[in-house]
């Protein structure tokens, strides 16, 4: 946990360890001026993102102190501020941002600067808080190690040697090392999961449709990728659930939330019923050691009244695995494809990119069907299991963070990876079921690697979830971040 500002104003080395809750609080309080929180953070990056390339596309510093300034001046004018108000925030780079360069991490898109902001980068600016620039991603998001041929890679807050996941691999790290005090990343395999949990910090994947996506060309059809927060705690994560949350006719599948996530966590967790799904029994191939921390941060919450029974269920895991995939390539691949139509742009695309569009052209319509199909039957068994059980908890990936120069890994535990993506397998299974999951820290192996667990819920029980690990986060024995 961070230290809170309470009434006092903190030293102006503190003011980047603060919560972002905290420090909204004592702008509003006008404890600490915009300027003074918005030159804190710039100078804290100047001195560490070099060394980890986290932040991209960073605003020139007399732009955005002018910004801080006029929200200083609208503050002393008994203005009204909303819940982010004067809080500097890196947009995740897969998102658009009205006059500031949005690279999707591809050497095609390198000097684009778009005319719209992204549906929950227009709430974000709404609530006040001042966009610095943007946090580094993999090329279109694809694989979990942030890297691209725009930016080069991002390092891990622990080890510079190491990857530090990914597609929200940017924010998370600039998250770690106190560069912005809250961030917001997507979700589609993992990304917002994968990177917080190498770099020690909470990451959540909302409920299908709780966040608005867009703009987007298919409003319909794209259901597996969504938006959300990232923090060092879960009360961060709350206060920026809540001005992304809620429903936008622009996408009609998003959908109304029930009231204030920030206010909702004052009602403690009552405890519950805990599934641990393990490695499916064998099913998943796993570094050895992850199980062992995650068990034991399994016993944390024997401290705070859940119980947790072992259970795998009784689901071809295969086939899911395989309707993922096809899901995926039916989007991703099919969203990609334009660029793959043009030989100039194909030739700028990673690996990765190509084989998402080349699988995407083989597709069949029975076979996207029967994808959907066998998503809907795992839909099913979820809700059977949320019947007797509160929480699903999985580790939050089968291999420890990796070296950076490794695109990705090729075995886990002895077995072959047959894609860029199998080795987070793990990831699909709140994906597919359209539900919410938050990665809570669960410690570290003996090189001082981070690992996390997964704790997934009922789907639109978002508010159970981030409960639950605020109440495992009291439990922790080390802060979030590095």
């Amino acid at each position: 946990m961070r230290p809170a500002t309470k009434h006092a104003v903190p030293p102006a080395g503190d003011i980047c360890r603060l919560s972002a809750v905290d420090l909204a609080g004592a702008i509003r309080r006008r404890q600490l001026s915009v300027r003074e929180v918005v030159t804190a953070f710039l100078d804290r990056i100047d001195a560490v993102n070099p060394l980890v390339n986290a932040i991209v596309s960073l605003r020139d510093r007399a732009d955005i102190l002018r910004e801080a300034d006029q929200a200083d001046a609208h503050l002393a004018h008994a203005g009204h501020s909303g819940p982010l108000f004067g809080l500097p925030i890196a947009i995740k780079d897969l998102a658009q941002t009205k006059g500031l360069r949005t690279s999707f991490g591809s050497p095609i898109f390198a000097d684009f600067v778009p005319q719209e902001d992204d549906f929950f980068v227009e709430r974000v600016r709404k609530a006040g808080a001042i966009i610095i620039g943007k946090t580094n991603v993999p090329e279109f998001g694809l694989g979990s190690n942030t890297y691209n041929a725009v930016f080069g890679p991002t390092l891990n807050a622990f080890d510079p040697a190491l990857t530090a996941g990914g597609s929200s691999g940017g924010a998370a790290v600039a998250l770690a090392l106190d560069m912005v005090p809250v961030a917001d990343g997507s979700d589609f395999g993992g990304s917002l999961r994968n990177p917080a949990a190498y770099n020690n910090v909470f990451g959540f994947r909302p409920s299908q449709g709780l966040v608005p996506a867009g703009p987007d060309l298919d409003v319909f059809h794209a259901q597996m990728g969504v938006e959300g927060p990232m923090g060092r705690s879960v009360r961060d994560m709350a206060l920026l659930l809540d001005e992304q949350a809620g429903y936008d006719p622009r996408a009609p599948l998003s959908h109304h939330k029930h009231g204030s996530f920030l206010e909702g966590l004052q009602t403690a967790a009552a405890g519950g019923r805990i599934a641990w799904f393990g490695d499916l029994g064998g099913h998943l191939p796993v570094e050895p050691g992850i199980l062992d921390l995650c068990e034991a941060a399994l016993g944390r919450f024997a401290n705070i009244s859940f119980q947790t029974e072992a259970l795998v269920p009784d689901f071809d895991f295969e086939a899911l695995w395989q309707a993922f995939v096809t899901l995926r390539q039916a989007s991703s691949g099919c969203a990609l494809k334009a660029h793959y139509d043009d030989p100039l742009k194909r030739s700028l695309l990673k690996p990765e990119a190509v084989w998402e569009v080349e699988h995407a052209l083989r597709l069949t319509a029975p076979q996207i069907h029967a994808a959907t199909v066998r998503r809907s039957s795992w839909h099913k068994t979820l809700l059977s299991l949320f019947d007797r059980f509160d929480l699903i908890a999985l580790p939050t990936a089968q291999v420890f963070p990796f070296e950076v120069s490794t695109h990705w890994p090729t075995q886990v535990a002895g077995r072959a990876m047959d894609s860029y993506h199998r080795w987070m397998q793990v990831s699909a299974l709140a994906t597919l079921g359209g539900c919410p999951a938050v990665n809570v820290p669960a410690g570290f192996d003996a090189r001082g690697r981070p690992m996390g667990m997964q704790l997934i819920g009922r789907p639109r029980g978002d508010m159970a979830v981030l409960r639950a690990a605020a109440a495992y986060e009291v439990t922790l024995p080390w802060p979030a971040g590095a």
